[in-house]
């Protein structure tokens, strides 16, 4: 006997907004399934947590494309029909093997849900059903306070797609409306508006009833910081006489998140670094670190020396201290040779106790050259810096020992700089009492940069002369191997087995 399909609607983020019969379905099925960007995370099973159990079988749908361009010979459309069919194919999978099959959808799941293109594609071959929630847009007029409409006014929802001209004309023959999908259409969504002569009366919500909610005026409103996540709503007319509810006091304390910025590409900062960048008050960081972050005239920028970690830390620490949103960027990874252990270290200062601070991890340097090289880092591998202006060069070279008589492969950032050259010229001749000189040795410049590169050498042919603070580079162990393939190109793996 065949499973069941359910398209069960979330609401749109608080977890207390599932309704019981939402709860009890999640809970129930023996499939859940949900969709999710590339990144993996999908905030549908975020919402969803606290109602799952063990044992269930989780299907994540990975769409293959967001916004980007695609290579698919159908286009964009053509690789989104082609995903769509695939996913259903492995739900219908499950369904034939009499699986109850639950896939979520945040708010409801026929209102510009994913979900309906499973409905599709399955309801005629198995039994399906629907379980609405709360919209987006029901739940921005409760933030809000302003109802949508009375008596005989009419609601129009529209897409924020739409070219600026065709939504004016819309905006100007209704009388309330909802205006959906923002982020890269929100300046056309705002020309509309005033176009339409609507602007002054339109309001803007994000992520509503979630704990990273805001609203204001959509006049007020930064573009460079309009999540997809969004709506702007014209409110029933009648609603001038409502006020917008304040934000009780201290909804927003002031917090020092740490946020990793990647290696360089844009492509390569997370959505949780973006959704951090974008929430702050103030930008604190190395000088080009603060000029990777897009510039957003709401925020403050504190660009500072890379000498100078404990004072940045200390700076971001008085700040938030007083109340405001502070992100001390980092490139790669903040807990790696990076800012999160200085604003932590400082913060044990009793002066900054009740201070919180949150760390947003980004892609690392190391795995970003590894990538590029192919897989040096499949074994066992260490991370170390030849830096020795924090630590001494006994210590490194003891490391620096230890990690190559044990055969580990050694990514090994801050190889050298304009002032510090002997020190990689030390580590190499250690690194080869123990390591053979055809070593494998990938060196990564800027990689993630306008000017990356990335070759592949041995530990014998390495020239420090040709190093800078701007490479890392990745020792190879025993095992390590290069592989030349059909078009010439050199990739570098470690094998994930090691021989007895």
């Amino acid at each position: 006997m065949a499973g069941r399909l359910y398209g069960v609607g979330l609401g749109p983020g608080d977890p207390e907004l599932v309704t019981v019969k939402a709860a009890r379905l999640i809970a129930a099925a023996d499939v859940v399934a949900y969709h999710a960007a590339r990144h993996g995370r999908s905030n549908a099973r975020a919402i969803a947590a606290a109602y799952l159990r063990v044992g269930q079988i989780e299907e994540p749908l990975i769409y293959p494309v967001t916004t980007e361009t695609t290579d698919h010979p159908g286009g964009y459309q053509g690789a989104i029909d082609e995903f769509y069919a695939a996913s259903a194919e492995r739900l219908a999978a499950h369904l034939d093997a009499g699986r109850d099959v639950v896939v979520l959808a945040e708010g409801d799941p026929f209102f510009y849900g994913s979900y309906m293109h499973m409905h599709k594609r399955l309801a005629h071959r198995y039994e399906a059903e629907v379980v609405p929630g709360v919209t987006s847009v029901s739940a921005a007029s409760a933030v809000l306070g302003r109802p949508l409409m009375e008596r005989d006014e009419t609601l129009t929802v529209l897409p924020g797609t739409l070219p600026p001209d065709e939504l004016a004309a819309k905006l100007a023959g209704t009388d309330s409306a909802a205006i959906m999908k923002l982020g890269r259409t929100f300046e056309g969504v705002r020309e509309a508006l005033d176009r339409a002569g609507r602007l002054d009366d339109a309001w803007y919500v994000e992520r509503a009833t979630t704990d990273k909610q805001r609203h204001g005026r959509v006049a007020d409103i930064d573009p460079a910081t309009v999540p997809y996540f969004s709506l702007a709503l014209l409110p029933s007319p009648a609603a001038a006489a409502f006020v917008a509810p304040a934000e009780p006091a201290g909804a927003h304390p002031g917090q020092v998140t740490v946020v990793g910025l990647g290696p360089g590409a844009r492509e390569w900062l997370t959505p949780e670094a973006q959704a951090a960048l974008a929430e702050a008050d103030d930008v604190v960081g190395y000088a080009p670190y603060v000029d990777r972050v897009p510039l957003n005239p709401r925020q403050r920028r504190h660009a500072s020396d890379n000498r100078v970690e404990a004072e940045r830390a200390a700076f971001a620490l008085d700040l938030a201290k007083h109340g405001r949103r502070v992100a001390v960027v980092s490139s790669g990874d903040p807990g790696v040779f990076a800012m999160a252990a200085a604003v932590l270290e400082v913060s044990e200062d009793p002066h900054w106790k009740d201070v919180p601070i949150r760390i947003v991890p980004g892609l690392t340097a190391a795995q970003a050259v590894a990538s590029r090289a192919g897989a040096p880092l499949g074994h066992d591998f260490c991370i170390m810096s030849l830096s020795d202006r924090l630590k001494p060069w006994d210590v490194i070279a003891s490391r620096l020992a230890s990690a190559a008589s044990a055969d580990l492969v050694i990514a090994i950032y801050n190889p050298a700089s304009q002032s510090r050259k002997e020190q990689l010229v030390r580590a190499r001749d250690l690194l080869l009492e123990h390591r053979d000189p055809q070593t494998p040795v990938v060196v990564g410049r800027d990689v993630g940069g306008p000017q990356e590169s990335v070759r592949v050498t041995t530990l014998g042919d390495l020239d420090p002369a040709t190093i800078d603070m701007r490479c890392l580079l990745i020792i190879g162990s025993s095992q390590t191997r290069v592989v030349t393939r059909g078009d010439g190109s050199a990739q570098v793996f470690t094998p994930r087995s090691y021989p007895s």
